[in-house]
């Protein structure tokens, strides 16, 4: 939401002096909702069953860790070169925003997804079987 927001206040900007970086922040920020957008799609679809729960969420924290430093350097670009407008302001600060919403999405990501990796380990690594596995299931006294 604030990638689309970013690219509205963006568009908004009606004159500009170096206006550099405020393309790069547009095609920086509409590539950000589309690619968010398609993650979407990816996890609402069985695409997610498809690909595998673990493909897809370890391709997940790559693309949106990209995507939030590259909004980030955009943001940055933008009000470097941007003139005093208001929408240039606004811009700005939903891509600051927004920026740090990926990336704080990107780190959460990374460490709950690196805690059920701990917690998904067995205590018995080498799969052979204890006292229990071994008594069938249906014992006849």
């Amino acid at each position: 939401i604030l990638s689309l927001l970013a690219v509205i206040c963006e568009e908004m900007v009606e004159n500009c002096i170096n206006c550099g970086g405020l393309y790069f922040f547009e095609f920086i920020s509409c590539g950000a909702f589309l690619l968010s957008l398609l993650i979407l799609c990816v996890y609402c679809t069985n695409a997610y069953e498809v690909f595998g729960k673990d493909k897809v969420g370890n391709v997940n924290i790559g693309v949106v860790s990209a995507i939030g430093v590259c909004f980030l350097v955009a943001t940055i670009a933008l009000g470097a070169t941007s003139s005093e407008s208001a929408a240039g302001k606004a811009a700005s600060v939903c891509g600051f925003l927004a920026s740090t919403a990926f990336l704080a999405e990107s780190i959460t990501d990374y460490f709950l997804r690196r805690k059920q990796h701990i917690d998904g380990h067995s205590d018995n690594p080498a799969h052979t079987p204890g006292a229990t596995e071994n008594q069938p299931l249906n014992q006849q006294s």
